[in-house]
């Protein structure tokens, strides 16, 4: 099971981050990108939202750092670390913008993005952005399919039920053959979704038990990426043994991947965690 890094700073969920987080800056999370990079941890991810409603911050945060800019700096810092939007909603852009945009980050690191997307939930932001809330999973379903076809292309032809193009020219493009997209969700219909649609399914806020009963009901595709997360932050220093067990309850559940958060008070104790957590690695090929 590999494991990626939940990256610091860029989301701030609370009661989820430590407070030396809302004070960090791009020189904290590069230098703990470049730690990770290093080491051999698979990913690092970055969130998407354009604003939060107030009185819903209290408990979905309001920090969230935008994934291009922030991948884009990243990119410039690492050298083989994958670059996972976690996620992107598909409702807010249209299938070439991100084709364009996320082809061209692919392009600068080297074809190292994996296109984490979703359908979304916050009707707020979906009425702010002129976005369409009703039906938005009918249009996911055919913004993936444009993407598929878009997104390492540079004269893409999509015909669908939302999106439609031909005869256009989109460069730069994604230098991966098939860039992954991983879909989120907790719903049966988001692993459906992914399944049919992607190449892996990150869900949330499901138990073990859960989990491992969705995953059971499917037949997954050679290669699919099943990326889970533990329910609490990892203190690989600490507690190396319930670390151990941690990641693999997320193992017995069917994870490929781990998107894993650790402890720390520090941007430095962040990268000594790091360096702990690296003892869980799948050894070298």
């Amino acid at each position: 099971m590999k494991i990626g890094i939940n990256s610091p700073v860029v989301v701030q969920l609370p009661g989820a981050f430590s407070p030396w987080e809302a004070e960090a800056g791009i020189d904290e999370l590069g230098a703990v990108a470049e730690t990770a990079d290093a080491l051999g941890f698979d990913f690092l991810t970055c969130s998407e939202h354009v604003m939060v409603p107030a009185d819903i911050a209290a408990q979905r945060g309001g920090t969230y750092w935008d994934p291009l800019a922030t991948f884009g700096y990243l990119a410039a810092r690492t050298t083989r670390i994958r670059l996972a939007t976690q996620v992107l909603v598909l409702g807010y852009h249209h299938p070439l913008a991100i084709a364009k945009r996320y082809g061209t980050l692919d392009r600068v690191s080297g074809g190292r993005l994996v296109l984490g997307l979703g359908v979304g939930s916050l009707e707020e932001e979906f009425a702010l952005l002129g976005a369409t809330f009703e039906g938005r999973g009918a249009i996911a379903d055919d913004a993936l399919r444009a993407l598929r076809a878009s997104l390492s292309q540079p004269r893409p032809t999509y015909d669908g039920e939302h999106f439609a193009f031909r005869d256009v020219v989109v460069e730069p493009h994604a230098v991966q053959p098939k860039v992954p997209l991983w879909i989120g969700g907790r719903t049966p219909r988001s692993l459906r979704r992914a399944v049919e649609l992607a190449d892996g399914w990150v869900p949330f806020g499901l138990s073990p038990t859960e989990l491992a009963t969705l995953l059971g009901r499917v037949d997954l595709p050679a290669g699919f990426e099943v990326v889970l997360s533990p329910e609490r932050a990892l203190d690989p220093t600490r507690e190396p043994g319930a670390t151990a067990d941690a990641l693999g309850v997320l193992a017995e559940a069917g994870a490929t991947s781990a998107s894993v958060r650790v402890a720390a008070d520090s941007a430095q104790h962040y990268r000594e965690q790091l360096a702990a957590l690296a003892a869980h690695l799948p050894a070298a090929e």
